[in-house]
């Protein structure tokens, strides 16, 4: 069964999502990271480059040519189901995807701000009627 994990009380969730994008790498695993929208995928996607001094994360918006073998996607279209075959679902939208159970995990990365809180409390709940067993891992923060 997939594997929910929760990041809550991110300082900068797409700081949080870039590092986390740089572990799976690591670990050799696909990710997919879906966002709400074309701007926090551009923000996304500059950050990628950018967040380390010394290295970056491979990666790719959905669509391109080489989303099949790049080891992180982003992705602003709607819904995942020709998004690819991929290990880890990093979600950064405030919904919950349909196809979440065509990943061995889904990631979510909930800030301080009151309406992520608010939905991410929501998706936490999802999944729990679901019956996914969740893990929850508490950032700095309040």
């Amino acid at each position: 069964m997939t594997q929910i994990d929760f990041y809550t009380g991110a300082p900068d969730r797409l700081l949080i999502a870039c590092r986390l994008c740089a572990k799976a790498v690591q670990q050799g695993l696909r990710t997919i990271v879906h966002v709400p929208d074309t701007d926090l995928a551009e923000r996304l996607d500059k950050l990628l480059w950018t967040f380390m001094s010394t290295s970056f994360v491979p990666h790719c918006r959905v669509g391109d040519k080489l989303a099949e073998v790049t080891p992180v996607v982003v992705n602003n279209q709607p819904g995942l189901s020709g998004a690819g075959n991929f290990d880890v679902l990093l979600n950064l939208d405030g919904v919950v995807p349909p196809e979440i159970g065509q990943f061995r995990r889904v990631v979510e990365v909930v800030d301080e701000a009151e309406e992520n809180k608010l939905l991410g409390r929501k998706r936490y709940r999802i999944y729990q009627g679901q019956g996914y067993d969740i893990r929850h891992h508490r950032l700095g923060g309040s």
